[in-house]
């Protein structure tokens, strides 16, 4: 993990899933729960309907789409949300989520949710686990009409919050994400490589990474420090 001087930054932006909330349910409904559902639509054409909607799901990736339950619900005529709430059980805080929040409001620094996910899917999420308050603002990219992966959505997120590149520090599990931030100036960024718990741990050798919050609390010079010297 790269060495963070908690004295130069004022906002920690964080993605929502994969690095706040665990991704294993995210995973579990779009490449088993829904495929699995959209095929009983289609008796005896089952293998043939998974195929096609696994194919629509490769070809709109990282665009602003693929993130749209509203998308998903007129595409495939499910109601997505719908669907999500009936496996809400696996929806789950990351390890040490909550300690990590709680320090940075201590620290004084500005938390900041900044995801793709669609503005019902994060209210969905937001009620099943205890993360919405302990963050002082929520973006999403849908307000925007632009994905995190664009320099669109960057350069009109940071009109509306006057945020100092230099000054901040984003973490995220996407390579492709990470990349688009870097390309705007963000001076600190954290890739999570464990986002899913039911996966093994992706070595992240593009950017400087960690498993867990924990690592920062306990680092050396870390967070733990920032809190008693703001």
């Amino acid at each position: 993990m790269m060495g963070i001087n908690w004295d130069e930054i004022d906002n920690v932006m964080l993605d929502m899933d994969g690095t706040l909330l665990d991704l294993h349910f995210d995973n579990f409904f779009w490449l088993t729960y829904l495929p699995e559902h959209y095929a009983k639509k289609f008796p005896g054409q089952e293998e043939k309907a998974r195929h096609w909607m696994s194919q629509q799901l490769k070809y709109r990736r990282g665009s602003l789409e693929w993130y749209c339950t509203d998308f998903w619900t007129k595409e495939l005529d499910i109601e997505i949300i719908a669907l999500k709430q009936e496996v809400s059980h696996l929806i789950n805080e990351r390890p040490h989520v909550m300690r990590f929040l709680e320090a940075l409001a201590v620290a004084k620094k500005n938390r900041m949710l900044v995801t793709n996910a669609h503005p019902k899917s994060v209210e969905l999420k937001f009620s099943k686990t205890q993360i919405s308050p302990l963050l002082d603002c929520v973006i999403t990219s849908h307000d925007y009409g632009h994905p995190k992966e664009s320099q669109k959505f960057w350069r009109k997120f940071a009109r509306d919050y006057q945020f100092d590149p230099k000054k901040t520090l984003f973490i995220d599990d996407s390579i492709s994400v990470l990349r688009a931030a870097r390309e705007f100036g963000i001076k600190y960024i954290l890739c999570i490589d464990s986002p899913d718990s039911m996966l093994q741990t992706k070595p992240c050798k593009e950017f400087p990474s960690i498993s867990h919050f924990n690592e920062i609390l306990n680092a050396t010079g870390g967070l733990s420090n920032a809190q008693n010297t703001n």
